[in-house]
Protein backbone atom coordinates (compact mmCIF):
# COMPACT_ATOMS: atom_id res chain seq x y z
CA UNK A 1 0.00 0.00 0.00
CA UNK A 2 2.61 2.75 0.84
CA UNK A 3 4.52 1.88 -2.50
CA UNK A 4 1.81 1.89 -4.60
CA UNK A 5 -0.24 5.36 -2.82
CA UNK A 6 3.23 6.65 -2.64
CA UNK A 7 4.22 6.35 -6.60
CA UNK A 8 0.97 7.56 -7.64
CA UNK A 9 0.73 10.46 -5.61
CA UNK A 10 1.86 12.97 -8.77
CA UNK A 11 -0.88 12.35 -10.97
CA UNK A 12 -3.64 11.93 -8.73
CA UNK A 13 -2.59 15.46 -7.20
CA UNK A 14 -2.95 16.17 -11.02
CA UNK A 15 -6.49 16.38 -11.16
CA UNK A 16 -6.15 19.17 -8.69
CA UNK A 17 -5.22 21.59 -11.42
CA UNK A 18 -5.56 19.46 -14.45
CA UNK A 19 -9.23 20.03 -15.30
CA UNK A 20 -9.17 23.50 -14.82
CA UNK A 21 -6.46 24.08 -16.97
CA UNK A 22 -8.24 21.93 -19.71
CA UNK A 23 -11.68 24.28 -18.93
CA UNK A 24 -9.44 27.64 -19.33
CA UNK A 25 -8.00 26.92 -22.79
CA UNK A 26 -11.70 26.00 -23.63
CA UNK A 27 -12.52 29.73 -22.70
CA UNK A 28 -15.10 27.92 -19.97
CA UNK A 29 -17.04 25.89 -22.17
CA UNK A 30 -18.38 23.41 -20.05
CA UNK A 31 -20.20 21.24 -23.25
CA UNK A 32 -16.54 20.58 -24.28
CA UNK A 33 -14.51 20.15 -20.97
CA UNK A 34 -15.61 16.08 -20.27
CA UNK A 35 -15.22 15.09 -23.80
CA UNK A 36 -11.64 16.19 -23.82
CA UNK A 37 -10.85 15.07 -20.33
CA UNK A 38 -12.17 11.62 -21.69
CA UNK A 39 -9.71 11.70 -24.66
CA UNK A 40 -7.38 12.24 -22.41
CA UNK A 41 -7.75 10.10 -20.17
CA UNK A 42 -7.79 7.64 -23.03
CA UNK A 43 -4.27 8.62 -24.13
CA UNK A 44 -2.99 8.22 -20.70
CA UNK A 45 -4.35 4.24 -20.75
CA UNK A 46 -2.57 3.55 -24.01
CA UNK A 47 0.59 5.48 -22.47
CA UNK A 48 -0.03 3.00 -19.83
CA UNK A 49 0.12 -0.06 -21.74
CA UNK A 50 3.75 1.06 -22.96
CA UNK A 51 4.91 1.19 -19.53
CA UNK A 52 3.15 -2.83 -18.82
CA UNK A 53 5.28 -4.10 -21.26
CA UNK A 54 8.60 -1.95 -20.40
CA UNK A 55 8.07 -3.10 -16.71
CA UNK A 56 7.86 -6.66 -17.96
CA UNK A 57 11.09 -6.21 -20.17
CA UNK A 58 12.69 -4.41 -17.22
CA UNK A 59 11.70 -5.34 -13.78
CA UNK A 60 15.20 -3.66 -12.51
CA UNK A 61 13.50 -0.25 -13.46
CA UNK A 62 14.43 2.43 -15.42
CA UNK A 63 12.23 1.52 -18.14
CA UNK A 64 12.13 5.14 -20.75
CA UNK A 65 16.11 4.76 -20.23
CA UNK A 66 16.69 0.97 -20.65
CA UNK A 67 14.16 0.41 -23.26
CA UNK A 68 15.90 3.41 -25.35
CA UNK A 69 19.35 2.79 -24.69
CA UNK A 70 18.41 -0.83 -25.80
CA UNK A 71 16.77 -0.13 -29.21
CA UNK A 72 18.93 2.77 -30.11
CA UNK A 73 22.08 3.32 -27.89
CA UNK A 74 22.99 4.61 -24.85
CA UNK A 75 22.90 8.30 -25.56
CA UNK A 76 19.28 8.10 -26.14
CA UNK A 77 19.47 7.38 -22.61
CA UNK A 78 19.48 11.30 -21.85
CA UNK A 79 16.27 11.86 -23.46
CA UNK A 80 14.51 10.45 -20.80
CA UNK A 81 16.77 12.08 -18.30
CA UNK A 82 16.49 15.56 -19.30
CA UNK A 83 12.28 15.46 -19.64
CA UNK A 84 12.06 14.03 -15.70
CA UNK A 85 14.48 16.67 -14.18
CA UNK A 86 12.38 19.54 -15.98
CA UNK A 87 9.40 17.11 -14.75
CA UNK A 88 10.52 16.50 -10.95
CA UNK A 89 10.89 20.60 -11.07
CA UNK A 90 8.03 21.72 -12.58
CA UNK A 91 5.68 18.92 -10.26
CA UNK A 92 7.08 21.14 -7.01
CA UNK A 93 6.56 24.30 -8.82
CA UNK A 94 3.13 23.25 -9.33
CA UNK A 95 2.25 21.37 -6.77
CA UNK A 96 3.49 23.90 -4.08
CA UNK A 97 1.53 26.15 -5.82
CA UNK A 98 -1.83 24.28 -6.51
CA UNK A 99 -1.80 23.54 -2.48
CA UNK A 100 -1.62 27.36 -1.58
CA UNK A 101 -4.40 27.69 -3.82
CA UNK A 102 -6.16 24.76 -2.14
CA UNK A 103 -5.55 26.91 1.37
CA UNK A 104 -6.34 30.24 -0.47
CA UNK A 105 -9.88 28.55 -1.71
CA UNK A 106 -11.22 27.65 1.58
CA UNK A 107 -9.65 31.21 3.53
CA UNK A 108 -10.06 33.47 0.36
CA UNK A 109 -8.33 36.27 3.29
CA UNK A 110 -4.84 34.64 2.25
CA UNK A 111 -5.14 35.89 -1.32
CA UNK A 112 -2.72 38.95 -1.08
CA UNK A 113 0.27 36.24 0.54
CA UNK A 114 -0.38 33.77 -2.32
CA UNK A 115 3.24 34.21 -3.55
CA UNK A 116 4.52 33.79 -0.33
CA UNK A 117 2.35 30.94 0.57
CA UNK A 118 3.66 28.91 -1.96
CA UNK A 119 7.32 29.59 -1.97
CA UNK A 120 7.53 29.16 2.03
CA UNK A 121 5.53 25.63 1.62
CA UNK A 122 8.34 24.93 -1.15
CA UNK A 123 10.94 25.42 1.33
CA UNK A 124 8.89 23.88 4.29
CA UNK A 125 8.65 20.97 1.96
CA UNK A 126 12.28 20.36 1.26
CA UNK A 127 12.80 21.02 4.75
CA UNK A 128 10.71 17.75 5.58
CA UNK A 129 12.48 16.29 2.68
CA UNK A 130 15.60 16.65 4.38
CA UNK A 131 15.15 14.28 6.85
CA UNK A 132 15.17 11.63 5.29
CA UNK A 133 13.04 8.52 3.37
CA UNK A 134 10.45 7.89 6.05
CA UNK A 135 7.58 10.12 4.62
CA UNK A 136 6.69 7.44 2.23
CA UNK A 137 3.89 6.19 4.24
CA UNK A 138 2.61 9.28 5.38
CA UNK A 139 2.73 10.61 1.10
CA UNK A 140 0.75 6.75 0.93
CA UNK A 141 -1.98 8.26 3.44
CA UNK A 142 -2.39 11.46 2.06
CA UNK A 143 -2.66 9.62 -1.21
CA UNK A 144 -5.73 7.36 0.53
CA UNK A 145 -6.74 10.48 2.28
CA UNK A 146 -7.22 12.38 -1.12
CA UNK A 147 -9.22 9.02 -2.98
CA UNK A 148 -11.50 8.60 0.01
CA UNK A 149 -12.50 11.81 0.92
CA UNK A 150 -12.85 12.68 -3.02
CA UNK A 151 -15.15 9.86 -3.71
CA UNK A 152 -17.29 11.00 -0.63
CA UNK A 153 -17.73 14.49 -2.26
CA UNK A 154 -18.69 12.52 -5.68
CA UNK A 155 -21.09 10.08 -4.66
CA UNK A 156 -23.11 12.82 -2.98
CA UNK A 157 -22.71 14.90 -6.28
CA UNK A 158 -24.14 12.22 -7.67
CA UNK A 159 -27.32 12.49 -5.64
CA UNK A 160 -27.72 16.12 -6.83
CA UNK A 161 -30.01 17.13 -9.24
CA UNK A 162 -28.42 19.04 -12.62
CA UNK A 163 -28.29 22.68 -12.52
CA UNK A 164 -31.22 24.52 -14.47
CA UNK A 165 -30.02 24.99 -18.14
CA UNK A 166 -26.49 23.09 -17.31
CA UNK A 167 -25.10 21.65 -20.99
CA UNK A 168 -24.88 17.85 -21.79
CA UNK A 169 -21.62 15.74 -21.09
CA UNK A 170 -21.40 14.88 -24.68
CA UNK A 171 -23.37 16.06 -27.36
CA UNK A 172 -22.75 19.69 -28.45
CA UNK A 173 -18.92 19.54 -27.92
CA UNK A 174 -17.07 20.56 -30.74
CA UNK A 175 -14.10 18.55 -31.93
CA UNK A 176 -11.35 21.51 -32.86
CA UNK A 177 -11.58 23.00 -29.53
CA UNK A 178 -11.42 19.32 -27.65
CA UNK A 179 -7.95 18.73 -29.43
CA UNK A 180 -6.89 22.17 -28.89
CA UNK A 181 -7.66 22.01 -24.83
CA UNK A 182 -5.98 18.69 -24.78
CA UNK A 183 -2.39 19.12 -24.14
CA UNK A 184 -3.27 20.89 -20.68
CA UNK A 185 -5.37 18.38 -19.50
CA UNK A 186 -2.34 16.39 -20.43
CA UNK A 187 -1.39 17.40 -16.73
CA UNK A 188 -2.74 14.21 -15.59
CA UNK A 189 -0.44 12.35 -17.61
CA UNK A 190 2.57 13.82 -15.73
CA UNK A 191 3.88 10.58 -12.93
CA UNK A 192 2.54 7.80 -15.59
CA UNK A 193 6.47 6.50 -15.56
CA UNK A 194 6.52 6.55 -11.85
CA UNK A 195 5.65 2.78 -11.16
CA UNK A 196 7.94 1.67 -13.95
CA UNK A 197 10.77 3.53 -12.47
CA UNK A 198 9.95 2.88 -8.70
CA UNK A 199 10.15 -1.13 -9.08
CA UNK A 200 13.76 -0.56 -8.87
CA UNK A 201 13.14 0.67 -5.18
CA UNK A 202 12.00 -2.86 -4.05
CA UNK A 203 15.80 -5.00 -4.48
CA UNK A 204 14.11 -7.19 -1.84
CA UNK A 205 11.93 -8.68 -4.36
CA UNK A 206 12.57 -10.97 -7.38
CA UNK A 207 12.06 -9.75 -11.11
CA UNK A 208 8.47 -11.58 -10.57
CA UNK A 209 7.28 -9.51 -7.67
CA UNK A 210 8.82 -6.46 -8.79
CA UNK A 211 6.63 -6.98 -12.11
CA UNK A 212 3.47 -7.82 -9.79
CA UNK A 213 4.04 -4.81 -7.66
CA UNK A 214 4.73 -2.05 -11.39
CA UNK A 215 1.81 -3.36 -13.17
CA UNK A 216 -0.78 -3.88 -10.63
CA UNK A 217 0.17 -0.04 -9.31
CA UNK A 218 0.20 1.29 -12.96
CA UNK A 219 -3.12 0.03 -13.51
CA UNK A 220 -4.82 0.65 -10.13
CA UNK A 221 -3.31 4.22 -10.57
CA UNK A 222 -4.69 5.02 -14.46
CA UNK A 223 -8.26 3.66 -12.88
CA UNK A 224 -8.53 5.85 -9.88
CA UNK A 225 -7.10 8.98 -11.81
CA UNK A 226 -9.85 8.36 -14.60
CA UNK A 227 -12.41 7.54 -12.18
CA UNK A 228 -11.53 11.04 -10.12
CA UNK A 229 -11.15 13.10 -13.52
CA UNK A 230 -14.27 11.82 -15.02
CA UNK A 231 -16.34 12.15 -12.10
CA UNK A 232 -15.64 15.35 -11.32
CA UNK A 233 -15.47 17.08 -14.56
CA UNK A 234 -19.04 15.47 -15.02
CA UNK A 235 -20.19 17.29 -11.90
CA UNK A 236 -18.86 20.21 -12.99
CA UNK A 237 -20.71 20.23 -16.11
CA UNK A 238 -23.95 19.11 -14.60
CA UNK A 239 -23.66 21.20 -11.63
CA UNK A 240 -22.82 24.44 -14.46
CA UNK A 241 -19.48 24.75 -12.45
CA UNK A 242 -17.76 27.03 -14.96
CA UNK A 243 -14.50 29.24 -14.39
CA UNK A 244 -13.39 29.87 -10.27
CA UNK A 245 -13.26 33.23 -9.31
CA UNK A 246 -9.82 34.15 -8.50
CA UNK A 247 -9.36 32.96 -5.10
CA UNK A 248 -10.32 29.23 -5.66
CA UNK A 249 -10.36 26.62 -8.09
CA UNK A 250 -11.98 24.43 -10.45
CA UNK A 251 -12.32 21.24 -7.89
CA UNK A 252 -12.92 23.35 -4.89
CA UNK A 253 -15.59 25.30 -6.18
CA UNK A 254 -17.37 22.01 -7.42
CA UNK A 255 -16.66 20.16 -3.61
CA UNK A 256 -18.38 23.75 -2.31
CA UNK A 257 -21.40 23.45 -4.66
CA UNK A 258 -21.69 19.88 -3.63
CA UNK A 259 -21.16 20.51 0.25
CA UNK A 260 -22.32 23.52 0.65
CA UNK A 261 -19.28 24.40 2.17
CA UNK A 262 -19.99 22.41 5.40
CA UNK A 263 -17.38 20.60 7.61
CA UNK A 264 -16.75 18.01 4.21
CA UNK A 265 -15.45 20.83 2.14
CA UNK A 266 -13.18 22.10 4.96
CA UNK A 267 -11.81 18.19 5.24
CA UNK A 268 -11.24 18.08 0.91
CA UNK A 269 -9.23 21.37 0.88
CA UNK A 270 -6.77 19.88 3.66
CA UNK A 271 -6.37 16.71 1.80
CA UNK A 272 -6.34 18.43 -1.47
CA UNK A 273 -3.35 20.67 -0.08
CA UNK A 274 -1.44 17.57 1.97
CA UNK A 275 -1.78 15.52 -1.56
CA UNK A 276 -0.39 18.12 -3.18
CA UNK A 277 2.63 18.37 -0.95
CA UNK A 278 2.96 14.91 -0.93
CA UNK A 279 3.73 15.00 -4.27
CA UNK A 280 6.35 17.94 -4.26
CA UNK A 281 7.90 16.01 -2.02
CA UNK A 282 8.06 12.67 -3.50
CA UNK A 283 9.57 14.75 -6.88
CA UNK A 284 12.12 16.34 -4.74
CA UNK A 285 13.57 12.58 -3.75
CA UNK A 286 13.23 11.44 -6.70
CA UNK A 287 15.24 14.88 -8.13
CA UNK A 288 17.59 15.03 -5.94
CA UNK A 289 18.57 11.06 -6.33
CA UNK A 290 19.06 11.67 -10.29
CA UNK A 291 21.14 14.63 -9.92
CA UNK A 292 23.44 12.51 -7.47
CA UNK A 293 23.85 9.62 -9.69
CA UNK A 294 24.59 11.78 -12.72
CA UNK A 295 27.44 13.62 -10.65
CA UNK A 296 28.63 9.78 -9.38
CA UNK A 297 28.10 8.16 -12.76
CA UNK A 298 31.80 6.53 -14.33
CA UNK A 299 33.66 7.81 -11.21
CA UNK A 300 35.31 11.36 -10.86
CA UNK A 301 36.74 11.10 -14.09
CA UNK A 302 33.21 10.03 -15.89
CA UNK A 303 30.73 12.45 -13.76
CA UNK A 304 28.44 14.26 -15.73
CA UNK A 305 27.67 16.93 -13.44
CA UNK A 306 29.37 18.51 -10.21
CA UNK A 307 30.78 16.06 -7.22
CA UNK A 308 29.00 18.22 -4.84
CA UNK A 309 25.46 16.84 -6.07
CA UNK A 310 26.95 12.98 -4.37
CA UNK A 311 26.96 14.95 -1.21
CA UNK A 312 24.49 13.75 1.40
CA UNK A 313 23.44 15.01 5.06
CA UNK A 314 23.17 12.48 7.71
CA UNK A 315 19.77 11.33 6.77
CA UNK A 316 21.13 10.20 3.35
CA UNK A 317 19.59 12.91 1.35
CA UNK A 318 21.22 14.48 -1.61
CA UNK A 319 21.27 18.30 0.09
CA UNK A 320 22.80 20.11 -2.70
CA UNK A 321 20.70 18.30 -5.49
CA UNK A 322 17.47 18.94 -2.82
CA UNK A 323 18.86 23.07 -2.53
CA UNK A 324 19.02 23.20 -6.25
CA UNK A 325 15.66 22.03 -7.25
CA UNK A 326 14.42 23.99 -4.43
CA UNK A 327 15.94 27.23 -5.87
CA UNK A 328 14.77 26.66 -9.22
CA UNK A 329 11.16 25.81 -8.34
CA UNK A 330 11.15 28.44 -6.11
CA UNK A 331 12.08 31.17 -9.16
CA UNK A 332 9.45 29.11 -11.18
CA UNK A 333 6.65 30.09 -8.33
CA UNK A 334 7.71 33.62 -7.95
CA UNK A 335 7.39 34.39 -12.28
CA UNK A 336 3.93 33.13 -12.07
CA UNK A 337 2.61 34.92 -9.09
CA UNK A 338 1.92 31.91 -7.18
CA UNK A 339 -0.43 30.69 -9.73
CA UNK A 340 -0.61 26.69 -10.54
CA UNK A 341 -2.30 27.79 -14.04
CA UNK A 342 0.41 29.51 -15.25
CA UNK A 343 3.17 26.98 -14.50
CA UNK A 344 0.59 24.41 -15.75
CA UNK A 345 0.75 25.73 -18.67
CA UNK A 346 4.32 24.61 -19.46
CA UNK A 347 3.69 21.23 -17.47
CA UNK A 348 3.30 17.76 -19.19
CA UNK A 349 5.29 18.68 -22.04
CA UNK A 350 8.65 17.66 -21.28
CA UNK A 351 7.93 14.13 -20.06
CA UNK A 352 6.12 13.83 -23.45
CA UNK A 353 9.11 13.97 -24.90
CA UNK A 354 10.27 10.99 -23.13
CA UNK A 355 6.96 8.75 -23.45
CA UNK A 356 7.55 9.65 -27.39
CA UNK A 357 10.88 7.97 -26.57
CA UNK A 358 9.12 5.06 -24.56
CA UNK A 359 6.65 3.76 -27.12
CA UNK A 360 9.31 4.27 -30.34
CA UNK A 361 12.16 2.45 -28.08
CA UNK A 362 9.31 -0.65 -27.44
CA UNK A 363 7.95 -0.23 -31.07
CA UNK A 364 11.22 -1.45 -32.20
CA UNK A 365 11.56 -4.06 -29.40
CA UNK A 366 8.20 -5.09 -29.87
CA UNK A 367 8.42 -5.22 -33.59
CA UNK A 368 12.30 -7.20 -33.22
CA UNK A 369 10.89 -10.13 -30.74
CA UNK A 370 7.97 -10.42 -33.71
CA UNK A 371 5.09 -9.48 -30.95
CA UNK A 372 2.75 -7.65 -33.28
CA UNK A 373 -0.40 -6.64 -30.84
CA UNK A 374 1.94 -5.19 -28.69
CA UNK A 375 3.63 -3.47 -31.69
CA UNK A 376 0.84 -2.63 -32.69
CA UNK A 377 -0.03 -0.74 -29.64
CA UNK A 378 3.17 0.99 -29.62
CA UNK A 379 3.05 2.45 -32.55
CA UNK A 380 -0.49 4.12 -31.81
CA UNK A 381 1.08 5.14 -28.45
CA UNK A 382 3.66 7.04 -30.24
CA UNK A 383 1.20 8.55 -32.83
CA UNK A 384 -0.93 10.05 -30.00
CA UNK A 385 1.90 11.04 -27.99
CA UNK A 386 3.62 12.40 -31.13
CA UNK A 387 -0.04 14.39 -31.79
CA UNK A 388 0.07 15.85 -28.35
CA UNK A 389 3.33 17.20 -28.30
CA UNK A 390 2.50 18.65 -31.73
CA UNK A 391 -0.52 20.32 -30.48
CA UNK A 392 1.66 21.79 -27.77
CA UNK A 393 4.95 23.04 -29.78
CA UNK A 394 1.83 25.56 -30.89
CA UNK A 395 1.81 27.25 -27.79
CA UNK A 396 4.97 29.82 -26.69
CA UNK A 397 4.90 28.01 -23.15
CA UNK A 398 5.61 24.46 -25.07
CA UNK A 399 7.96 25.11 -26.68
CA UNK A 400 9.71 26.91 -24.07
CA UNK A 401 9.38 23.70 -21.81
CA UNK A 402 10.47 21.29 -24.85
CA UNK A 403 13.36 23.59 -25.81
CA UNK A 404 14.51 23.06 -21.76
CA UNK A 405 14.23 19.85 -21.44
CA UNK A 406 16.27 19.43 -24.64
CA UNK A 407 19.20 21.89 -23.98
CA UNK A 408 19.57 19.67 -20.14
CA UNK A 409 19.28 16.02 -22.30
CA UNK A 410 21.98 18.33 -24.71
CA UNK A 411 24.17 19.44 -21.93
CA UNK A 412 23.91 15.71 -20.12
CA UNK A 413 24.95 14.15 -23.26
CA UNK A 414 27.66 16.18 -24.53
CA UNK A 415 29.37 16.06 -20.51
CA UNK A 416 29.14 12.08 -21.57
CA UNK A 417 30.56 12.78 -25.00
CA UNK A 418 33.57 14.63 -23.67
CA UNK A 419 34.39 11.85 -20.41
CA UNK A 420 34.49 9.14 -23.03
CA UNK A 421 31.21 7.90 -23.20
CA UNK A 422 31.64 5.73 -20.07
CA UNK A 423 28.99 2.80 -20.23
CA UNK A 424 25.91 2.29 -17.96
CA UNK A 425 23.78 5.42 -18.74
CA UNK A 426 20.50 3.30 -18.93
CA UNK A 427 21.24 2.53 -15.40
CA UNK A 428 21.32 6.46 -14.19
CA UNK A 429 17.51 6.64 -13.82
CA UNK A 430 17.42 3.22 -12.08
Amino acid sequence: MAFAFTVMADPVSSVAYAIEAALDHLDGDLASLWPTMALVVATIAVVAATYHQLIDRYPGGGESAEGLASAFGEGWAFLPVGALLVDFTLTIAVSCAASASALIAYAPGLADARTAIAVALAVIVAAGTSLGHRGRVMFATATLAFVTVAFAVIGRGAGADSAPGADPLVASAGLGAVLLAMPLGMALATGVEAPANAVAQLPQLDDRARRRFGQLTLWIMVAIVALLTLSLAALAVLLDVGRPPADSTLIAEVARRVTGGDATFAVFQAVSALLLLAAAASSYLAGSGLLEALAAHGGDEGALLPRAFTRRNRFLIPQWGLAALLGVAAAMIALAGGREQEIVQFYAVAVFASFLGATIASARLSHSDGKRVAFALNVLGAVLVAFVLALNLTRLDGVIALGGAGLVSGYLWSAWVRRGRPSGVASIVR
